[in-house]
């Protein structure tokens, strides 16, 4: 059982995976697509500026918060115990959002649980301590730090080898690296690391 969380950017191409026991939640404008990729919606909510309108099942919040439609849409999927959230739409349109819909990845994973939010030309996560780059040999990557800085110890199967090697937040020092292998691996062993998967075709 995983969460499934649509957001209101540009919508994904392909229809979306969604088990019988997944719980979808959808934030705002994403309901123009929602029902078209992911099949159905079991969470509604936000407070619909961008739709214009309230569906009759929506969970409405005030325009004027401390906390966007996408952080009250995650806390309920973390409430619910999930601990594997997909994230969708968080692509496209303004740059603050994009931004703002990456720290729901350093959010989810400071209640322990693991999410990977999936654009037109990314998959993007948060990781610390050994992860693989699965299923990405030929592929570019690129890491960069949550807050000022993560130590990498040591990496493996990559074209740029990243041993201890510290990135610090003002350096681009992480970007483009390339996977030798489908079991490419980084240990990070101290801070966290934002990994951009870039999808084959759109390096």
């Amino acid at each position: 059982m995983k969460g499934i969380l649509l957001l209101n950017g540009e919508p994904p191409e392909e229809k979306i995976r969604v088990e019988k026991d997944d719980f979808v939640a959808c934030c705002d404008g994403a309901y123009r697509w929602a029902m078209e990729k992911a099949g159905r919606v079991d969470l509604l909510t936000g407070d619909f500026d961008s739709l214009g309108y309230v569906p009759e099942n929506g969970v409405r919040y005030p325009e004027e918060k401390n906390f966007t439609d996408g952080e009250l849409a995650l806390e309920k999927l973390l409430e619910a115990g999930l601990k594997e959230i997909s994230i969708y739409g968080g692509g496209g349109g303004r740059e603050d959002h994009l931004w703002g819909n990456i720290q729901l990845l350093y959010a989810a994973r400071l209640r322990g649980a693991h999410a990977v939010m999936y654009t037109k030309t990314s998959e993007i996560s948060c990781e610390s301590g050994r992860f693989p780059i699965r299923g990405c040999k030929g592929r570019t990557f690129s890491l960069a730090p949550v807050g000022y800085e993560a130590h990498i110890m040591e990496s493996s199967g990559v074209k740029y080898p990243l041993t201890d090697l510290t990135l610090l937040a003002g350096s681009c020092r992480g970007v483009s690296n390339v996977a030798l292998s489908d079991e490419a691996e980084i240990f990070c062993d101290g801070g966290a690391l934002f990994v951009f998967k870039i999808v084959s075709g759109k390096e």
